[in-house]
């Protein structure tokens, strides 16, 4: 185990991995899945009601304030990605074929996630309030904007988007958080001296995350749908993807001079994409017969962010510890 954390492998990166396995080998089926449904709900509402109790409505305000952080956050996701996007399919859509190439032009356009990036830039250390803005914002307004986005890139008209996805990031992520900022003045000291339970909340719901992932895609059969060779290939291609992302994200931090807090916001929540919001949103808008292979790419990029995040996220954790 010493050796593994020498590399940013820990108990908790391993537990990460084996919670992905799980959901290959032991999908959650029938009435399981829609409990699972129902825990990972609960679980990232007790989230961000921790999260209110905790944070200063004053840092709150600074976060929304924050327009240059803000600014930076959305553009990585709605023009840095698009273009990314544009280029890898003129790159590699040759090889990968057309469902592939239209999935990975899908996942360009998509909004960032909400729990999972403000999961991981609180473990980070980074700038939480930031980072429910930025995330909530790129949510809200891609419900409306992806369309349009898909509509542009890939000339597909028609199709509407319901506003289950707004609804839900209201009821599961807005709603107890304001709840949690009304109850701080009673239990905010309390959940402030109890710091291993924003830990357990954290890192329970990203397992949850994972395994709800993997599991349905194990139980659509989505795995089976297309050539073990078109994956791995698509699969590379992920990879490239998000790790240009990454490196931007970094690299423009840097550049802005933001502060380390921020730096946090925008490399988690600039460089993820929401498969939350892009099972729905490509169900609305693409023909039944092709929505498992454009949401292929969204669900490798997905389960890839997860392990890569946690793995920053936990070497970043331990750097801010020992400073």
């Amino acid at each position: 185990m010493k050796h593994l954390n020498r590399i940013g492998i820990d108990g908790y990166m391993l537990l990460l991995i084996a919670t992905a396995i799980m959901g290959l080998i032991l999908p959650a089926r029938g009435i399981a899945a829609m409990g699972l449904g129902h825990a990972t709900f609960w679980a990232v509402t007790l989230l961000f009601f921790v999260y209110g109790a905790k944070l200063d409505p004053a840092a709150v305000k600074a976060g929304m304030l924050n327009l240059r952080l803000q600014s930076l956050t959305f553009l990585a996701t709605y023009l840095l990605f698009p273009v990314l996007g544009l280029l890898l399919a003129a790159i590699f859509g040759g090889v990968l074929g057309p469902e592939l190439t239209l999935g990975l032009l899908f996942l360009s356009v998509l909004p960032s996630t909400v729990q999972s990036s403000i999961a991981f830039t609180s473990m980070a250390g980074g700038n939480i309030p930031a980072a429910i803005c930025a995330a909530s914002l790129s949510n809200i307004i891609g419900v409306a904007l992806t369309p349009l986005l898909v509509a542009k890139l890939l000339h597909v008209e028609g199709g509407g988007v319901s506003w289950d996805a707004i609804e839900k990031i209201g009821l599961q992520i807005l709603l107890p958080f304001i709840v949690g900022q009304i109850m701080r003045p009673w239990i905010g000291k309390f959940v402030r001296r109890h710091k291993i339970l924003t830990m357990i909340v954290d890192r329970g719901s990203i397992l949850l995350i994972v395994y709800a992932a993997f599991s349905a895609g194990t139980v659509s059969g989505l795995w089976s749908q297309i050539p073990a060779q078109s994956m791995v290939l698509a699969f590379m291609v992920i990879v490239i993807f998000l790790a240009l992302a990454m490196v931007i994200m970094k690299l423009a931090g840097r550049a802005f001079g933001l502060p380390a807090p921020d730096q946090a916001v925008l490399f988690f929540c600039g460089s993820t994409k929401s498969l939350a919001s892009g099972l729905p949103i490509a169900s609305a808008i693409f023909p039944a017969a092709t929505v498992g292979a454009t949401v292929l790419p969204v669900m490798m990029y997905h389960m890839l962010q997860l392990l890569v995040c946690s793995f920053i996220a936990q070497r970043l954790a331990r750097r801010v510890a020992k400073t």
